[in-house]
């Protein structure tokens, strides 16, 4: 089963080199790492070049943000199974590909995911936040919730069936992506109860109080575009929802 990981990057030198070595580490075989580059003027163009050993497919050209990027990847992807690995994000541990190929094995299953922990931007062994997943049950995210998109890995054929990632939506495409696969298209899910991704922490749907309150407007937007309810009620259920990830801390990892 050949798995392909999508990276996206714009100017991630500082963090660059982490994802690739990640990716690089994995004990599984059978990778396919595509890395997508929106004409980084930085120096992340020779970072690939140098320390991209296992990287397969590589594009540099401008674009029209992360969404866009993230098409372009799974337009380029020929593996049976996508996932998504952002450049400042690492896998938790060597084995993480290959827990997720054994999972997927299982004929049934449509896609896989698992918990995540947010990391500090400077150290990445220090946990600041723990996105503890759960079995998926309809109706889910139309209430808000989700699962951590760096730790979600489906069959091509499903993004073949769906489509990609909705480009009006600058902060919350991800949540439409899973709204749109889990809620709507009833896709068959199965939950890996362990940390597979580190994320540094301060991405852009966090990065201030400003995009916070825009990417709740764009959930909510998401919602009533597949017509469900996408008001107060969501949004407050959306927000309470992440409280539990700044109280709990993970089992050592």
């Amino acid at each position: 089963m050949k798995i392909s990981i999508i990276t996206v990057c714009y100017n991630s030198a500082g963090t660059l080199a982490d994802t690739l070595a990640s990716v690089r580490e994995q004990l599984y075989p059978h990778i396919e790492h595509i890395v997508v580059d929106g004409a980084s003027s930085d120096g992340s163009v020779e970072i690939i070049r140098t320390k991209g050993q296992r990287v397969a497919t590589f594009v540099s050209e401008p674009d029209q943000g992360i969404c866009d990027a993230m098409n372009k990847g799974l337009q380029l992807a020929t593996g049976d199974v996508v996932g998504f690995l952002n450049s400042d994000d690492v896998f938790a541990h060597d084995d993480v590909v290959s827990t997720i190929a054994q999972t997927m094995l299982e004929p049934s299953i449509d896609a896989c995911y698992g918990d995540l922990v947010y990391v500090s931007q400077d150290d990445t062994n220090k946990v600041v936040r723990y996105w503890k997943s759960r079995e998926y049950q309809p109706g889910l995210c139309a209430k808000g919730w989700m699962p951590a998109h760096p730790t979600f890995y489906a069959r091509r054929t499903v993004y073949q069936r769906h489509g990609g990632f909705d480009l009006s939506l600058k902060l919350q495409a991800d949540f439409e992506m899973a709204l749109r696969l889990l809620d709507i298209g009833g896709i068959r899910t199965a939950y890996l109860p362990e940390v597979l991704v580190r994320m540094r922490a301060g991405g852009a749907s966090n990065a201030s109080l400003r995009n916070v309150v825009q990417g709740n407007l764009e959930a909510a937007q998401a919602c009533r575009k597949h017509g469900l309810p996408g008001g107060f009620r969501f949004i407050a259920g959306k927000i309470l929802s992440r409280i539990p990830q700044f109280l709990h801390r993970p089992p050592v990892i």
